[in-house]
This record gives C-alpha cells, sequence and structure tokens, in this order.
C-alpha cells in the first residue's frame, strides 16, 4: 500500500485547508455563539465543488476518489466540525447511497443536482423512540397503487430546515418478523405535501449546523421514488452508515489535528515559571498522545478509503476507524483545553468547541458502545460480513473522471 498522496488528492487537500482557512476559521466562533449557520457556507462549498468531490463527473460530481473525500472531511472538521457534518449526510448518507443504489433516473433526478450544489440532502433515521435500535422506528410507508403513504417524524436530522431531498427508511411492513425486512428506503423532497421540519436548539456542541426534526404527514412518494427494492431499507440504511461512518471518522481525525496544532501553538507561546510550557515534560507527554492518536486514526481511515476504493466490503474497517477517531478526538478536545488552562474554559480560544463538538461523534451514527460490540462480534467470529456482496462501485478514474456518452439527437 503507497500512503504517498497522488497530486490530485493533495490539490483537493490544499483547496479545501485554503477555504478552510481563510472563509471558515475566522468567522466560525462568531456563528457558534450565535447558533446559527452561516448561509454562506452551503453555496460556497458548492460552488468549490466539495458537496460532490466523491461523485462521478457524470453525474455532476467531481470525480475524486474515497481517500480524497476523507481528506477533504478531515480538512473541514480541523475548521469546525459542522462543515463536516454537511459531507457527512448530504454526500455519505445521502448521494452515495444514491449512486449506490439509484436507478439511473433517481442518478440524473436526484443525485446530480446534489453533486453540483444545486440542491442539498439529508438522510432519515433517527426517531424520538429509535436510536440505536433501528428496529424500533415506528415511521410507516403503506403501498397504495403506484404510491406509498408516509407517516411518521424523524429526529435528530442534519441539515432537516436546509435539505431539498431526503433518504428515509420506514416500515412497510410493520408486522414483519424479524422487523428489520419489514424496512424500506424512499427518496422524499422537502416539497411534498404533508412533510414539515424544524431545528433543534440547545444543542451541547455543532452549534453553527443544522439539526432538525421531519414531520410525515400521509405524504405521497411514488413508487419510482423507492429506492432499492422493497424490504432492502435495513440493507441500505447499514450501506449508508458505512458511508457516513467514514466521512465522521476523518472529520475526527481532523479535531484530532486542530487539537494537536493549536495546543502546540499554544504551548510555544505560553510561558510559566520563566520557560515556555511546551518544556514542561507532562506537557510534552500530552502533545505527544495527540500525535499518536493523530497518526493512529489517520492510517485507520486511510485503510477505509483504500479498501472502499478498491469496493471491498469495510464495515468492520470503518466501525473500527470512526471508534477509535471520535473516542480519541474527545481525549485529544480534553487534553487541549488541560493545556490552555483558564484560556481553554473560555470561548476566547477555540479548544472549548472543540469539546463540545466532539462530543456529538461518539454518540451518532452509532454509539461507541454499539462499536465495541461489533468489533468484539468481529473478534469472536460472531460476525462476518466479507462474505456479502458490496455494491458500492469500485473507483474507476477512468470511468468517474469521463463525461457521460452523449444522448442521440442531442
Amino acid at each position: 500500500m503507497n500512503f504517498d498522496l497522488t497530486d490530485e488528492q493533495k490539490q483537493a487537500q490544499k483547496m479545501v485547508r485554503d477555504f478552510a482557512a481563510k472563509e471558515v476559521i475566522p468567522v466560525i466562533g462568531e456563528w457558534d455563539r450565535k447558533q446559527e449557520m452561516n448561509p454562506a457556507f452551503l453555496p460556497r462549498m458548492a460552488e468549490l465543488g466539495i458537496l460532490g468531490i466523491s461523485i462521478p463527473v457524470r453525474y455532476g460530481g467531481q470525480g475524486f476518489d474515497y481517500i480524497t473525500l476523507g481528506l477533504v472531511c478531515e480538512e473541514l472538521e480541523r475548521a469546525d466540525t459542522t462543515l463536516r457534518v454537511v459531507m457527512s449526510v448530504h454526500h455519505g448518507l445521502n448521494s452515495q447511497a444514491l449512486l449506490q443504489w439509484g436507478t439511473e433516473e433517481q442518478k440524473q433526478k436526484f443525485l446530480t443536482p446534489q453533486a453540483t450544489g444545486e440542491k442539498y440532502a439529508g438522510f432519515c433515521l433517527t426517531e424520538p423512540g429509535a436510536g440505536s435500535d433501528v428496529a424500533a422506528m415506528n415511521s410507516t410507508a403503506r403501498r397504495v397503487g403506484d404510491r406509498y403513504i408516509l407517516n411518521g417524524e424523524k429526529m435528530w436530522i442534519s441539515l432537516a430546515t436546509k435539505a431539498h431531498h431526503f433518504v428515509v427508511v420506514a416500515k412497510h411492513d410493520p408486522d414483519a418478523q424479524p422487523a428489520h425486512k419489514g424496512m424500506s428506503a424512499f427518496i422524499v423532497t422537502s416539497d411534498m405535501a404533508g412533510v414539515t421540519s424544524g431545528d433543534i436548539h440547545g444543542k451541547l456542541g455543532v452549534r453553527a449546523g443544522s439539526t432538525g426534526w421531519i414531520k410525515m404527514e400521509d405524504v405521497e412518494v411514488p413508487v419510482e421514488n423507492r429506492l432499492g427494492e422493497e424490504g432492502e431499507g435495513f440493507k441500505i440504511a447499514m450501506s449508508c452508515l458505512d458511508n457516513g461512518r467514514y466521512t465522521v471518522a476523518s472529520g475526527a481525525t481532523g479535531l484530532i489535528r486542530a487539537c494537536l496544532e493549536d495546543s502546540i501553538q499554544y504551548a510555544m507561546e505560553r510561558e510559566t515559571f520563566g520557560t515556555p510550557i511546551a518544556q514542561h515534560q507532562l506537557i510534552k507527554q500530552k502533545i505527544a498522545y495527540m500525535q499518536q492518536w493523530y497518526d493512529a486514526a489517520f492510517l485507520l481511515c486511510t485503510k477505509v478509503g483504500y479498501l472502499k476504493n478498491q469496493g471491498v466490503r469495510n464495515t468492520r474497517e470503518t466501525s473500527m476507524a470512526k471508534w477509535y477517531a471520535t473516542d480519541h478526538s474527545v481525549k485529544a478536545a480534553l487534553e487541549a483545553v488541560q493545556i490552555f488552562g483558564a484560556y481553554g474554559f473560555s470561548d476566547e480560544y477555540p479548544v472549548e468547541r472543540y469539546l463540545r463538538n466532539s462530543k456529538g461523534a461518539v454518540i451518532y451514527e452509532g454509539t461507541s458502545e454499539i462499536h465495541q460490540l461489533m468489533q468484539a462480534d468481529y473478534a469472536f467470529g460472531f460476525r462476518d460480513d466479507r462474505s456479502i456482496r458490496c455494491e458500492m462501485p469500485a473507483y474507476d478514474a477512468e470511468f468517474w473522471q469521463s463525461e457521460p456518452e452523449p444522448v442521440a439527437g442531442d
């Protein structure tokens, strides 16, 4: 395995790093305090091609590989978690689901405007009474002729009031046993009659982002908006989580790096007892640990990106990367606050925001406890999904970066 980045990967990394340094970091503290999303961020990310970075050119994307996607998420969260969350839901959970499971018509109608950034996308799985226990969801999708009637409420939905398209998982057969066999996935648009949404305020972290709820009351969804076959909803949702968890892990790696870099700068400038605190052994210990955590998280994420490029099932590796990177981003943020001392306890410096933001990622897209159980089952041999075919297309540069063939008569 070659760990050298290609020129194209370096260019994408630098583009996002420059964007974050010039347009995000200088203002993000203000928007975090206001608990509002900067209205310029989404259009600017679309303009730069970030929202479709790893979607084939023929569907409006930039055609970069999955390792590049990880690098982009790292750079975004190094600035602030809210921007990486956009990539997790818009790109990872939704657009890649359409790429993997969508028909050609669905890709043209929904994926292409998402990849270009003309439309924003979200993912609806969690409910007020169903998080880790997905089978406990109450949302229903009743088939009536050539459409489904959706009812239910989804909670903790990123971009709930900003997105135009949603991938929604609901039960077409509430009595199915086992319960996950009765789930199907649908493409729901925000302008469908019966769809309402609202924002959630008072969050511990990710305050400069959009998080809310979606309510569906007798929403009529055409059968052609069903994603995959009836009964494949749970399978589709789990594949979406493989994609989303990769972006979360890569983002958490960026948060570890933010804690590390800011702590190094502060430790070199701050003096106690007549010397920079960087010379104190216990400060060095904290920095050394953060460097170790960053290196390990980066390697775990790079491995996942490599496997995704090959089209190899990566549920185990993605789970490990997400578990490790998010847990250690919390540890890195705690150490950073400790290094900054009293200043770390105020919003004069960003480390208190890093700590607040870090806590969400050990909960969403599979709690740390869920990932521990998954890894134990893999280790014992109780779980083995390598034999299950991975429908996610391997990265093929020639195909992903090529324009679609012209249609006769154009």
